[in-house]
């Protein structure tokens, strides 16, 4: 006698599942860690190396000795994207401790707490480096200048683009906007910064194939970067000299890797277009007004995890038509 397998919708048959888009979004990350690699060599390594194994490590502890399942969830990639985005957004000479530290709060208080992939509200990778954050806010703050190839805790460091913009905004004394990298090394990834978030080429190479693939559609990436550049255009033509260009805002700190990478998390962002749109233009606003008028530097992790916590909200009241409802209505 066959069993009768009761599921939930949907139940198209399809060439897809979670390790499939899983995988896909790890493949799509390969050229920002290259790019990584190149400009911050052995550090980047190390940072990458040690967030990815000790998030996949507590996951599976997590699942095994204190939620007691038979089944591990480590293979599905869930815990190795974390791992992956957590790495991206941390200075590459962070000491491991701190990193360790990040991956067991993003898996553990982020993800497993609420029960796992598909349960939690927001976005594990930025809780963990939000509570880094505030946390070591001078550890996470000290960013080494690229082509250190061989050194990982003994290194030089220097201003990032954003902490630049920040301080001529608060007028700190010899700062100007003149001290800005170039537009292409900006695009390229030659400037200090997260490892992860410094290359916007390498990201955008990466979120083309994500569309390609289908394992995200242009909504939210779309909506947060062209709101990004209208409001920063804004302020901008107000006042040059205060105020970066809206290309610099697009090129600068974790706009690219939020947009593309983390803002599209299934789990934590709207389920239809028209809601993903909203969801990213209010990313796109708060991201400019942190980076602008907020006392940190980059406000696109905060930005995120805000509007990680509307997108009940958002799916609740901004539904698809019902199927056949219009043609009822007339």
């Amino acid at each position: 006698m066959e069993k009768l397998i009761v599921s939930l919708s949907p139940h198209d048959h399809a060439n897809d599942s979670v390790q499939r888009n899983m995988y896909a979004v790890l493949i799509a990350l390969i050229p920002a860690f290259l790019v990584s690699l190149y400009m911050f060599g052995l550090g980047a390594l190390i940072v990458m190396l040690t967030s990815v194994a000790a998030c996949v490590f507590f996951e599976w502890a997590i699942v095994k000795f204190i939620l007691k399942r038979e089944r591990t969830t480590i293979l599905d990639g869930s815990a190795a994207i974390t791992g992956v985005l957590l790495g991206f957004n941390l200075p590459s000479n962070l000491p491991i401790w701190i990193i360790l530290l990040g991956a067991l709060f993003a898996i553990g208080v982020a993800k497993m707490s609420f029960g796992g992939l598909g349960c939690n509200p927001f976005n594990p990778a930025i809780v963990g480096r939000i509570f880094l954050l505030i946390s070591f806010p001078v550890q996470m703050t000290t960013w080494p200048i690229a082509g250190q190839w061989m050194h990982y805790t003994d290194v030089q460091t220097g201003a990032t683009p954003l902490g630049i913009m920040k301080g001529v905004i608060s007028g700190a004394p010899g700062v100007s906007l003149d001290q800005l990298p170039s537009s292409l090394d900006l695009f390229l990834g030659n400037n200090p910064g997260s490892f992860g978030e410094i290359s916007a080429l390498a990201l955008i190479l990466g979120g083309i194939y994500l569309i390609w693939k289908k394992v995200i559609t242009w909504h939210i990436p779309v909506s947060i970067l062209v709101t990004v550049f209208v409001f920063s255009g804004i302020m901008y033509l107000v006042n040059p000299v205060l105020y970066a260009s809206p290309v610099t805002h697009l090129l600068t700190g974790g706009l690219m890797l939020g947009a593309i990478f983390m803002a599209t998390d299934y789990v934590t962002s709207p389920m239809n277009p028209k809601g993903q749109l909203i969801y990213g233009v209010c990313i796109g606003l708060i991201t400019v007004i942190i980076r602008l008028f907020g006392s940190y530097p980059e406000g696109m992790s905060f930005a995120i995890l805000i509007m990680n916590s509307f997108t009940p909200l958002i799916n609740n009241y901004i539904k698809p038509t019902r199927f056949s409802s219009r043609a009822i209505k007339k």
